[in-house]
């Protein structure tokens, strides 16, 4: 009997293995048009009577101004280009922090591994999920790819996701054509896109714009990202 059961236990991780391979290296190169995320909101927005449109539009990463891409990499995760998919020392930070309300340490590796391929919730085997899917796709896409994606499904306004979409709706033209300031104010309300406004900052926002912008110049601007 227990060898029955270890190799039913084997035969089902070998197929879940095969099958998640192949949808990482299937989403290496095609959009990802919608994730479990998205869903999410839509489902909680139809359940409490608002607007249910999601507004997404993907843009491969040579049409997105990499000022974009630098500013959510200084506010996010600095630590990006030379990480594995987790920053051990940003974990540590937040570990041991004296705070009430421990804050996350989560990287952008981590964030597209969780809004792609999972559901959102609080579960050892959700985070075990997250860290298997966040390896995965650190070995198979890479890191370009891996920002290219962040940059297309992070939410940046309610029921907007990506930064194409949040720059035609609240600036009024492509992602390409962003400036270093609008770069950052859409970087500076990547923690709470729903509470914080694009295009309507609170003070907060423009303060934390200002600093996300002192940050990518201190780290020497495009070049920072240049060899993604």
């Amino acid at each position: 009997m227990l060898r029955r059961l270890s190799f039913i236990a084997l035969r089902i991780f070998l197929y879940f293995f095969g099958i998640t391979v192949i949808w990482v290296l299937v989403l290496k190169f095609l959009p990802v048009w919608v994730t479990p995320f998205m869903l999410s909101r839509k489902i909680d927005a139809f359940k409490e009577d608002q607007e249910t449109e999601i507004y997404s539009d993907w843009e491969p990463y040579e049409n997105i101004s990499k000022e974009v891409a630098l500013a959510v990499v200084a506010s996010e995760d600095q630590a990006f280009p030379d990480h594995w998919g987790f920053d051990f020392n940003s974990i540590y930070d937040a570990m041991t922090e004296k705070r009430k309300r421990v804050r996350g340490a989560s990287t952008i590796s981590q964030q597209v591994a969780k809004n792609v391929f999972l559901w959102h919730g609080r579960s050892f085997i959700r985070k075990g999920l997250e860290a298997y899917f966040t390896v995965l796709i650190e070995i198979i896409w890479g890191k370009k790819r891996i920002l290219e994606v962040y940059l297309n499904v992070a939410e940046m306004g309610k029921m907007t996701f990506g930064v194409e979409s949040a720059s035609l709706r609240f600036y009024k033209k492509s992602a390409k054509n962003l400036t270093r300031a609008e770069a950052a104010r859409i970087a500076a309300v990547l923690p709470n896109p729903v509470r914080f406004s694009i295009k309507n900052p609170s003070a907060y926002v423009m303060k934390r714009s200002n600093q996300i912008s002192r940050q990518m110049r201190a780290l020497g601007g495009q070049k920072y990202i240049a060899d993604l």
